[in-house]
């Protein structure tokens, strides 16, 4: 599935006005909203405008130093989840209350700071509960916190790095034949589960059905795999799906989201935490720096694909 996008030259089609006035009408007559042909015409320019700001964020965050990228890259990401909320919520933005960022960050770092070790709490308004709800229709999660290491083993992308440098494996590469994904048997000791409990596990996981074969760990979905809908994650770097290998609370989190939150933190730590930021850029004394040079180059591609993945389910 994820095969076929093309990078910003996939987007090439929402640079029309007459494009996104219909796509829009399409999408708000699958969501039965009302009046569908009038509010794809009037909201066609602002969802247009949108990608086209995110575009140029990302854009030059590709060009910009590294010191530099998580507050545009945030920003590009921000710009690029609203028009996913315009596709399916033609009133957005209705309040100022949705316009805030939904999480929050310890303000001044303790010494000895470690990135790993940092956390992000959910708030009540904003963006992040408006577009969880919306999007992904989850539950609100005021209040709660995650850290940023349980993130970071979350992107697929960066299992090489955790091998190498903490000597452990975050995701298993499923193998694909046709229609059908095969999870390796060692998931099974990472999860602590029999075979077949696993299978009920995964299946009681995944939002879409799931059959599994009579014998081994061989599977076919009823649909086409939706990003989101399963634990699964597509590597886009090695293109092909994985499944985390920590079976934590944030299992089924949409991997938007954990962008999200990662650039979230790493933009106010560039803004705030001069210092901090500065030395760890240049000395580079710990494992923080390969994770959030890794993370930032990776996520500068996949931002950008799982919206249109988005978009395009």
């Amino acid at each position: 599935m994820g095969i076929q996008y093309k990078d910003w030259k996939s987007f090439s089609c929402f640079f029309s006005a007459e494009y996104c006035q219909r796509y829009l009408k399409t999408s708000y007559q699958k969501h039965k909203l009302d009046n569908p042909e009038q509010k794809g015409y009037e909201n066609c320019y602002p969802f247009l405008y949108y990608l086209e700001h995110g575009q140029i964020y990302y854009e030059q965050a590709e060009k910009a130093p590294l010191i530099l990228k998580p507050i545009l890259l945030f920003y590009g990401l921000v710009h690029l989840i609203k028009a996913c909320i315009l596709s399916i919520e033609p009133s957005y933005p209705e309040t100022t209350a949705v316009l805030a960022h939904g999480v929050s960050t310890r303000k001044r770092k303790k010494q000895n700071y470690l990135f790993f070790q940092d956390e992000v709490k959910f708030q009540k308004n904003g963006l992040f509960p408006f577009m969880s709800e919306k999007m992904f229709h989850m539950k609100p999660l005021e209040g709660e916190k995650v850290l940023m290491e349980e993130l970071l083993q979350l992107i697929p992308e960066l299992d090489d790095l955790f091998f190498l440098l903490e000597g452990k494996r975050t995701f298993a590469t499923l193998q694909q034949q046709r229609e059908q994904f095969v999870v390796p048997e060692t998931v099974l000791n990472y999860f602590h589960m029999t075979e077949s409990r696993f299978k009920e596990f995964f299946a009681s996981k995944c939002k879409k059905e799931v059959e599994f074969e009579s014998g081994g760990l061989a599977f076919s979905m009823n649909e086409e795999v939706h990003l989101e809908s399963t634990p699964l994650k597509f590597n886009l770097e090695n293109r092909h799906w994985a499944i985390p290998l920590n079976k934590g609370s944030l299992l089924n989190f949409p991997e938007l989201l954990i962008h999200y939150l990662l650039l979230y933190n790493l933009s106010m730590i560039a803004r705030y935490e001069t210092e901090w930021w500065s030395e760890s850029t240049k000395m580079m004394p710990n494992h923080d720096y390969p994770f959030i040079s890794s993370f930032l180059n990776s996520t500068m591609k996949k931002g950008p694909f799982l919206v249109y993945q988005y978009l395009m389910t």
